[in-house]
């Protein structure tokens, strides 16, 4: 039965207040007497409230016996009108969600020698089928799945069914679905339908490299499984696929290092990678027709085709994902996964929506989905199953992946219970898990006091959050091109540049704090959104030589590395990235995205600073320091002329018990004084490195045009 054959329509919305619609043609919307039909009796309604609502007459009743979950009801009225009871509203109240919900770890498939056994959660499901079909056979058959306590259908094969290929058919309010397995862990190419494999046969070896002692002694450097390799002079021969990604030793037209041992050799620590969970917008099977970032997820717990080499193989990427983290792992490095649990890519065609409508999202007050992402839906986390998910997703992702760590998108859109739950899941699995995500506080149902946001950062203390405070302080804002921020000599930026700079705990003034703790703060100026930092200097100084704008990015560069936080570059910035004025390239071809390894080449120079200025913030902890305390207690301002900023560390645990910092964005000599002493120049606006033995005295002294300075004495 459709809603065009039903003559009124009738919707369980609590579990025991049923809503009937009559449209106004139907006895003009009349009725006085309503009945439940259970198959056996009819069961009286309670009229509770009645209004008209445009052309329908809204009748909400009340029920004095408990409905039973996966069994198909009749609603009666006076005129012997008949309708199904649909399941409404009463899926997003707690009582259904107490009553639904299942802490059991065995959901999905799971394939033995001699049996097969399928789970699936759907509490409003009347019916359940599982559809198979053996390898290499258009022949597929259907199997009733029996119905458990929870809500949960299962049922065992006994035989071994690995390379099957499955979905499963969901009966709910009389229409049928067929959806594949949310839990799904291989699918066809392009995600079609879930195939049963034997993960143990994808088991590699597994390096682990110790955990950090903190948050802030991470460099991240952001990048995409296709960009980072797909430049004809990349020297990888698996370009844009996993496999490219976790080549070693590659070397570009100059004979230089690229792609993974370049990371290596540059410094950074964990390399974050945007989605590679399995997307929607690039035909994995003829891959270099169309591009994307990756932020359309469609099944959460398989990698993405489009990187494997073989994309019908349900086993090549896999394995081909784990040869990857497992080759970053053995060049010392750590992999964070971007993962976007906060929307799916199309609410209608997604497996939660066809398994159990209207419960995995969001809606507002008409009834309506929410949409605080900006692309039709918001996942709702603070629902039981839901948080579950997300929690059985990123323990599998830690476990049989390896992965070190995960960056949140849109993570204002998840609620701190379930952004706290995912930190003691992680601290459960392993060490060291670093978890980062997006603070942005967006209009979705959610009470304030439970989103996570920077705004309530203190309730989600061991997440950081990527600071658009110090992006715009520093850079200029995001949204407006040619604003200029204080790398770009606006002293406007002056003091909340000094406030970045120490980790925006409120270093200055109280009320400028932002953070707690310094390890809360992801310190950026470009990232994979947005217009890169050339890109903005170039936009905002369309008059000035190269050479000038250069002097520019690479102070700002310089500012995020030697930050209190967590500095994080995105792949390229080190050589000046452009994306040529594209300010969202999120499917834009690979000649606006890729990273350009003969840019790297023409900018030698500029890498080799950013690689030295990488190795002060490695030495010197005192552009490290773990707590607010630590910062307040070992960090004095210099007294100097504004726009320059100046910090004089006390530097532990190093022959250099002091250590200076200076940033000067004008486009000018300046003559300011510092501490007497002799001090050793660590950086400044040509050379870099902490060996220096070059000697400059303290009082009067003058720093160059557009840029940082370090100094240390022992």
């Amino acid at each position: 039965m459709t809603s065009t054959e039903r003559t009124f329509l009738a919707y369980l919305d609590e579990m025991n207040i049923i809503t009937i619609l009559l449209p106004l043609t139907y006895h003009q919307g009349i009725s006085s007497a309503f009945s439940v039909f259970n198959g056996f009796q009819y069961i009286p309604l309670k009229v509770i409230k009645k209004n008209q609502i445009d052309t329908m007459m809204k009748y909400v009743c009340q029920l004095t016996e408990e409905i039973t979950f996966g069994k198909t009801y009749w609603i009666i009225d006076e005129h012997g009108g008949k309708t199904d009871l649909q399941i409404g509203a009463v899926i997003r109240t707690e009582i259904f969600d107490e009553k639904f919900y299942y802490d059991g770890q065995d959901l999905g498939v799971v394939c033995q020698s001699n049996q097969t056994r399928f789970k699936l959660w759907a509490p409003t499901a009347t019916q359940v089928k599982i559809k198979l079909r053996p390898p290499n056979s258009t022949y597929s058959e259907m199997i009733k799945m029996i119905r458990e306590d929870r809500g949960v259908w299962s049922y065992t094969v006994n035989k071994d069914l690995e390379l099957y290929q499955y979905t499963f058919l969901i009966l709910v309010n009389q229409e049928w679905s067929e959806a594949v397995d949310p839990y799904v862990k291989a699918v066809t190419a392009n995600g079609e339908v879930g195939v049963v494999v034997k993960l143990d046969q994808t088991c590699l070896a597994n390096t682990t490299n110790p955990p950090l002692e903190s948050a802030v002694d991470a460099i991240i450097y952001e990048t995409h499984v296709r960009d980072f390799t797909i430049h004809p002079n990349s020297g990888v021969k698996h370009k844009g696929l996993y496999l490219g990604a976790g080549e070693h030793n590659t070397k570009g037209k100059d004979g230089e290092l690229t792609g993974l041992s370049y990371l290596k050799d540059l410094g950074i620590t964990h390399l974050e990678l945007l989605p590679f969970n399995d997307f929607a917008g690039v035909n994995e099977l003829e891959r270099h027709t169309a591009y994307n970032w990756g932020y359309n997820p469609i099944h959460f717990n398989v990698p993405e085709g489009s990187y494997s080499t073989d994309p019908s193989n349900p086993y090549s990427r896999i394995i081909e994902l784990k040869q990857m983290i497992e080759n970053i792992h053995q060049a010392g490095l750590k992999v964070i996964m971007d993962v976007v649990y906060n929307h799916v890519y199309i609410r209608e065609n997604s497996s939660f929506e066809k398994i159990v409508p209207g419960y995995y999202f969001r809606h507002n007050e008409f009834g309506q989905p929410s949409n605080g992402t900006g692309v039709g839906n918001d996942i709702a986390s603070e629902r039981k199953m839901v948080r579950k998910f997300i929690l059985d997703s990123v323990q599998y992702w830690l476990e049989e992946y390896q992965v070190d760590g995960f960056r949140f998108d849109l993570m204002g859109i998840l609620d701190i219970d379930t952004m706290n739950e995912v930190k003691s899941k992680c601290e459960n699995t392993r060490d060291g898990v670093l978890l980062l995500g997006e603070g942005w506080n967006l209009n979705t149902p959610l009470a304030l006091e439970q989103k996570a946001i920077i705004r309530n950062q203190a309730k989600i203390p061991q997440i950081a959050q990527f600071n658009d405070h110090f992006r715009d302080n520093i850079k200029g804002s995001t949204f407006n091109l040619f604003d200029k921020g204080y790398c770009l000599g606006n002293d406007h930026y002056f003091e909340a540049a000094g406030e970045a700079i120490t980790g925006s705990i409120g270093f200055n003034k109280k009320d400028t704090e932002i953070f707690k703790e310094p390890f809360q703060s992801v310190n950026y100026i470009e990232c994979h959104d947005n217009h890169t930092m050339w890109d903005k200097i170039t936009s905002c100084l369309p008059d000035t030589d190269d050479a000038i704008r250069m002097k520019y990015h690479r102070l700002a560069t310089g500012i995020v590395i030697l930050s209190q936080g967590i500095p994080f570059l995105h792949s390229g910035q080190e050589f000046f990235r452009t994306k040529y004025g594209e300010g969202n390239s999120y499917r834009s071809p690979d000649s606006i995205n890729q990273l350009d390894w003969d840019r790297k080449s023409q900018y030698k120079e500029n890498v080799n600073y950013i690689k030295e200025l990488i190795q002060i913030r490695k030495i010197l902890s005192c552009f490290r320091m773990r707590t607010t305390d630590e910062i307040l207690s070992h960090t004095s301002s210099l007294q100097l002329p504004p726009p320059i900023i100046g910090y004089l560390y006390q530097n532990k645990n190093s022959d250099f018990h002091e250590v200076i910092l200076l940033c000067n964005p004008l486009n000018k000599r300046v003559l300011l004084s510092i501490p007497e002493g002799d001090w050793y120049v660590f950086a400044d606006h040509e050379n870099v490195g902490i060996s220096s033995n070059r000697l400059l005295k303290g009082g009067e002294i003058s720093i160059e045009p557009i840029c940082l300075m370090v100094l240390g004495k022992n």
